[in-house]
């Protein structure tokens, strides 16, 4: 095993969590502290709490966000693929058209079971 092939992942990984950790730690050491009971207390939005933090929700709000984020996805696999459609060929192009009938047969399939209704 030669470790000088894992240097650059090695690097990547430091470097990512560097940047995730840094700005935390310096905001931790360099920002100001001053808790107050206002500050300290459960809700700040200027009135009392007046039900329970364990309520039910709808879960339809999160459906409709991860079904959004499903097929804006799409989008991200289209940029590529028309863009060197030219180079990957009739081999490339099919495999496509197999991908967006999946996804388009997964939109009526959702469509069908009223998942994208809004009552």
């Amino acid at each position: 095993m030669n470790i000088e092939s894992y240097l650059p992942v090695l690097l990547f990984i430091l470097v990512g969590a560097g940047v995730g950790l840094a700005p935390m730690v310096l905001g931790k050491l360099l920002g100001p502290s001053r808790p107050d009971p206002e500050k300290l207390s459960p809700y700040e939005c200027g009135f009392e709490a007046f039900e329970d933090a364990r309520m039910k929700f709808d879960v339809r709000y999160y459906l409709v966000a991860i079904l959004f984020i499903l097929f804006d996805l799409e989008i991200a696999f289209l940029f590529p693929w028309a863009v060197s459609l030219d180079a990957i060929g009739f081999f490339g192009f099919m495999s496509m058209m197999i991908f967006l009938t999946i996804l388009v047969v997964g939109f009526v399939y959702e469509w069908m079971k009223g998942a994208l209704d809004w009552e």
